[in-house]
């Protein structure tokens, strides 16, 4: 079957850094348009950043500059960089396979920006 995991998350400072990692298995990798989510306490799930099948990214505007999305697809593993952390990058993240629509999800790391 399909999974999804996520790993990398934790406590971190801010103006820190930390790598997520999401290892897949049960589909073709490379054929996906892979994307990281977060969801706040009290807050809708949004796209934090999207790498498609040929790695073009998008983010969106909060994390431009301080991270980066990248695929292996040796690996079956997409990674975020997340620099310079707020306390307001605060979440779950979710790891995200999207093909045609349709696609499936990890359960998700918690990242805890603070001092």
């Amino acid at each position: 079957q399909v999974q999804l995991v996520e790993s990398g998350g934790g406590l971190v400072q801010p103006g820190g850094s930390l790598r997520l990692s999401c290892a897949a298995s049960g589909i073709t990798f490379s054929m996906y348009t892979m994307g990281w989510y977060r969801q706040a306490p009290g807050k809708q799930r949004e796209l934090v950043a999207s790498i498609s099948r040929i790695s073009s990214t998008d983010y969106t505007d909060p994390v431009k500059g301080r991270f980066t999305i990248s695929r292996d697809n040796a690996k079956n593993t997409v990674y975020l960089q997340m620099n310079s952390l707020k306390p307001e990058d605060t979440a779950v993240y979710y790891c995200n396979a999207m093909l045609n629509g349709g696609g499936y999800w990890g359960k998700g790391t918690l990242v805890t920006v603070s001092s």
